[in-house]
């Protein structure tokens, strides 16, 4: 458990990270406060934006107005940058189960947390808005919108940034699909979140902003020019000379 970050402590810990972060109009004092407890924080959670796309770091900003934003806390495009539209209580993860929320606080879990069995409105459900910052990830949510290396990246490296903040494991970053029955996201297989996860761990054990999802490929050896070659001729006939 641990007290809410500060709007300053938020980026700079995602900056350490080696993110690009762009901080959108007052998200530094827009939040859900009023409506309910903003803490202890206990994780991470991650989520698609499904169908909406155009306009999305605006709509994760303001809501709608059966759903007020700001519905995260930060939006994730394709190019890997991190759009800040929250700070303090946001409506992104609603009811939960209480049997993953232990398993994220003691962070004791396998591959994956318990199966959950609730969800917004179920009797036995825990208010996942109050524990968890949530990342919405541009993405269609139909298992066939690309994930591109650049935004998987991001995502976890902004998971990695709040839990090196925390000194939380990559056992307290979960999907919205791991905390209510009724969700599926993040979709896709490059997001799979044993997956992500170890990225996470992977990026903590590094130094901030050293990991990257894939190592710069070596840049493949240059053919000789054709003086090179004629040296190289040159050289090896006045070898056999001498040996003659």
């Amino acid at each position: 458990m641990a007290n809410p970050l500060t709007a300053d402590q938020i980026v700079k810990a995602l900056k350490a990270e080696g993110l690009t972060v762009h901080e959108v109009r007052s998200w530094r004092t827009h939040n859900r406060n009023s409506k309910g407890a903003w803490g202890p924080l206990n994780g991470v959670m991650l989520h698609h934006t499904a169908g909406v796309s155009s306009g999305i770091v605006d709509y994760c900003y303001n809501g709608s107005s059966d759903l007020p934003g700001p519905l995260c806390h930060g939006v994730i495009d394709k190019k890997g940058h991190v759009w800040l539209v929250g700070n303090g209580r946001a409506n992104h993860a609603g009811g939960g189960d209480p049997k993953v929320l232990a398993a994220v606080v003691a962070e004791n879990y396998g591959d994956r947390p318990p199966t959950t069995r609730e969800h917004q409105g179920s009797s036995g459900a825990v208010d996942g808005n109050s524990h968890f910052y949530g990342f919405e990830c541009v993405n269609l949510g139909d298992g066939k919108d690309p994930w591109p290396d650049a935004q998987v990246q991001a995502m976890v490296k902004a998971s990695a940034a709040i839990c090196r903040a925390h000194k939380w494991t990559a056992k307290s970053v979960i999907g919205h699909l791991e905390w209510s029955d009724w969700k599926s996201d993040p979709r896709g297989a490059a997001v799979a979140m044993p997956i992500l996860r170890t990225y996470i761990k992977t990026c903590l054990a590094a130094k901030a902003g050293a990991w990257t999802l894939k190592p710069p490929a070596t840049p493949a050896p240059k053919p000789p020019t054709v003086e090179e070659r004629l040296t190289a001729l040159e050289k090896r006939v006045a070898t056999l000379e001498k040996g003659a």
